[in-house]
């Protein structure tokens, strides 16, 4: 799969209260993409119903909820038919926090620092296993 399967993603919602992560993933996944960011964990969900993003990108440290507890929400709103399925990017800031993104069922993840080419190919990754 080639990094192109970005490029026809129309909306990104970017959940980080931290401006320099939401500048990277931008600069990253930005381009032909609507870019929507909240910077509160209790916002994603309104986000989501609100501009039905094609991918999700949640920071683990966002404010008031969190990015794990932001993804689980997003997940049982999914399971009771309130929203569709939601493709989750999480942004940790540890190794050992793969566990929890794992345990939140978020579709991939990245530990920081990021990497723009590895965000870029993941977010492709994540959008390209959904269309199959």
């Amino acid at each position: 799969m080639t990094t192109d399967t970005i490029a026809a993603v129309s909306t990104v919602l970017v959940a980080t209260a931290a401006d320099h992560i939401h500048d990277e993933v931008e600069a990253s996944l930005g381009g032909r993409n609507q870019m929507v960011r909240v910077t509160a964990g209790s916002e994603v969900l309104k986000a989501v119903r609100e501009h039905d993003p094609d991918l999700v990108v949640l920071d683990l440290q966002i404010g008031n909820m969190g990015g794990m507890a932001a993804c689980l929400d997003l997940r049982l709103e999914q399971r009771a038919d309130r929203i569709p399925t939601q493709r989750v990017l999480m942004l940790l800031d540890r190794d050992a926090d793969t566990w929890l993104a794992g345990q939140a069922e978020a579709d991939a993840w990245i530990v920081k620092p990021l990497n723009p080419i590895e965000l870029r190919q993941t977010a492709s990754d994540v959008l390209a296993r959904d269309a199959t």
